[in-house]
């Protein structure tokens, strides 16, 4: 409780503390007659049984009592007196504070309101003050004055700030919740009283600093933002891929969806360097290549590691309007006469959603024709000296050392703003399926970006044949207990399933799971942070529910397993609270064919470039169900989802050996734990 002394002038409050021997910590009683009484109360001030010891000659008795009876026995000098009182309502008795002194003798009363009773007692040569005495070496302020305690009912020190104090803290640079413009930056007061960046005002962005507020304002400042899918300033990343055609005829591709009525011109740099300049129309969307960057793709079959840090190896990626990006890599189904086998893709997550708390999706280190290929993770800074903590899961710690990550994959990690660490396995005892980096949890005290994923994997193993994973990890913050599993379309033979793998990753210890409907063989707990499972070859729609935060990735299984197309590719479940009513997706035009499920309540309307959506198939007794509808190659691969009730898209096509498959958008709210 921060308590205050009030109406006591300051150039006199010094000497009243002597001369009374105040406590600095409650408001001082006035001074009864004859001399100076001093009382403290102990206890709880809503029951009977607090006790007062003082010292003073002055009987007392409770102000304002209804039918008092008075009783006195003794003798000389000694005066024992028994009030009892009823005072309605409050009356005049503050919780805690005693009224009144009294000499050798106990009052007791009953107050209806905040005070149940309070007892009386006080022997000769006993002493105290009104309230606990404050400990010594509290800070306590009146006003802009610090104050710190001496321990016996004074004070030690005492200092007029120049801006604020705050009690327990002393002078401070600001009241907590101020806000000010110091050039581009937007600050802050922290509950500490000291002034903190909030916002950098960006005017790529379209971003300046109000003085008046002191704040950011502009359609891309954080506040007008929000927390989703759709932002301002993105870093895309190459990240390790197998190039099976040399020299590489496909392109690293990043594509950006202007959801707003107006032109977004977006600027790309990578590190100091500029890229590109380019805009987007409103309400399209347009494709922007990138080089690769060899140092992070690793692309030869020799390459599985080390792991390494890539100063600069991401691009900045800024808009002055609100836009979506995805990157593909690569972007092609098929080049020249050439095909491409390698493929898949990641929703970007935009700065302004992302925090310090990750747990990684990927899949097991893998060897083929001789050589190792593995699993890997990525974390991306956009801030200067983030410290990064890598805490590997059980079965994350067999790492190929490099980049100051240790062989059993612990490791702390300082990036700078567009370094980039890569982290990649490495056989574990000679056998490389116990290495896998699902569960490994990736804290940084600065906001970072995730991405999870393999060089080149079959799912399962024996299936071919073997595909390249990516995708953005969520932060564990918008990570949630309930989500709807739908597996993918097959593409040839109808509304048929494509059978598909599931991990589910807890973030906490002792996470309980349970489905609707039931699913035979799932798992039913998990005993540790990082502990994943894995239900294999399903072709279900369920729903999984957990009594702590979880991860859900979802992993297509190769051509060979069925459907005369596609191969692996990962993407992470939306929890059903982070659903939208609205989605600008993209799917490639060079592919086969694109697909995306809709996962939403029954009866909601939803619709599909203007078409409206049917066929939803019931989950359970979830309330939702599902739809599979495929999407047709449009002029730029754009397509709009509407709904009247918030719902779920996952977005997903195929080719001859090779897919790609993501999230096709959410909310990034903080969610409860």
């Amino acid at each position: 409780m921060n308590t205050r002394f009030h109406g006591i002038p300051r150039t006199s409050l010094a000497a009243l503390t002597l001369g009374l021997g105040l406590t600095a910590c409650t408001d001082p009683e006035p001074a009864t007659t004859d001399s100076a009484t001093e009382s403290s109360t102990a206890g709880s001030s809503t029951g009977p049984g607090t006790t007062t010891q003082g010292t003073g000659t002055t009987a007392s008795t409770l102000p304002t009592t209804t039918d008092p009876t008075t009783s006195t026995q003794g003798s000389g000098s000694d005066t024992m007196a028994t009030t009892a009182g009823t005072t309605a309502g409050t009356g005049t008795t503050t919780t805690g504070d005693t009224q009144g002194t009294t000499t050798d003798g106990t009052t007791a009363g009953t107050t209806a309101g905040t005070t149940a009773g309070t007892t009386g007692e006080t022997s000769t040569g006993g002493t105290g003050t009104t309230g606990a005495v404050c400990p010594d070496g509290t800070i306590v302020c009146d006003g802009d004055t610090s104050q710190v305690c001496d321990g016996v009912g004074g004070f030690k020190d005492m200092v007029l700030c120049d801006a604020a104090c705050i009690d327990g803290v002393g002078c401070t640079e600001c009241e907590p919740g101020a806000t000010q413009c110091v050039g581009k930056a937007a600050q802050i007061c922290d509950d500490q009283g000291a002034w903190k960046d909030d916002e950098i005002c960006d005017d790529i962005q379209g971003i300046t600093c109000d003085a008046q507020v002191g704040a950011c304002v502009g359609t891309c400042a954080k506040k007008l933002l929000g927390q989703s899918y759709i932002g301002c300033d993105y870093y895309p990343t190459t990240l390790s891929n197998l190039h099976e055609t040399q020299p590489w005829n496909f392109h690293y591709a990043v594509v950006v969806a202007n959801t707003t009525d107006l032109v977004a011109e977006i600027t790309i740099t990578q590190g100091a360097n500029p890229v590109t300049n380019t805009t987007v129309g409103p309400n399209t969307a347009k494709v922007i290549n990138l080089p690769y960057v060899n140092g992070l793709v690793k692309p030869s079959i020799q390459e599985a590691g080390p792991s390494t840090v890539v100063t600069d190896g991401a691009y900045r990626l800024r808009s002055n309007q609100p836009v979506t990006v995805y990157q593909y890599e690569p972007i092609e189904y098929t080049l020249n006469g050439l095909f491409t086998f390698t493929n898949d893709a990641s929703l970007l997550l935009p700065v302004n959603t992302w925090t310090g708390n990750y747990i990684v999706a990927s899949r097991n280190h893998w060897p083929i024709q001789g050589f190792n290929l593995p699993g890997w993770y990525a974390v991306v800074a956009s801030q200067d000296n983030t410290t990064v903590t890598l805490v590997p899961s059980a079965t994350g710690k067999s790492v190929f050392a490099g980049g100051g990550v240790a062989g059993n994959g612990t490791g702390v990690v300082v990036l700078n703003e567009g370094d980039v660490l890569e982290v990649f396995t490495a056989t574990a005892g000679g056998i490389p399926d116990n290495s896998d980096l699902t569960g490994t949890i990736i804290n940084a005290d600065k906001p970072v970006e995730v991405f999870g994923g393999h060089k080149c994997t079959q799912v399962p193993v024996g299936t071919q044949a073997c595909d390249r994973l990516e995708e953005a990890m969520l932060p564990i913050e918008t990570l949630a207990k309930k989500y709807i599993i739908t597996p993918p379309l097959i593409p040839t033979g109808g509304n048929i399933p494509k059978a598909q793998m599931i991990r589910i990753i807890a973030t906490e210890a002792a996470t309980t799971l349970t489905y609707d409907p039931a699913q035979p063989g799932a798992p039913a707990m998990l005993a540790n942070p990082g502990d994943w499972a894995e239900i294999a070859v399903n072709v279900n729609d369920f729903e999984i529910e957990s009594d702590k935060k979880i991860m859900v990735a979802q992993y297509m299984q190769g051509q060979q397993a069925g459907g005369n197309s596609g191969d692996p590719a990962m993407a992470l479940a939306v929890a059903t609270e982070q659903y939208r009513t609205k989605y600008l997706v993209h799917a490639p035009i060079q592919y086969e064919s694109n697909y995306v499920n809709i996962t939403a309540p029954m009866g909601a309307a939803i619709t599909l470039d203007g078409v409206a959506v049917g066929g939803f198939k019931a989950i359970g007794a979830t309330g939702f169900g599902v739809a599979r509808v495929k999407m047709g190659n449009n002029v730029d691969g754009n397509h709009d989802l509407l709904g009247d009730k918030a719902f779920g898209v996952s977005v997903y096509g195929y080719g001859q050996y090779t897919s790609y498959w993501y999230p096709g958008g959410l909310d990034l709210e903080t969610l409860p734990q």
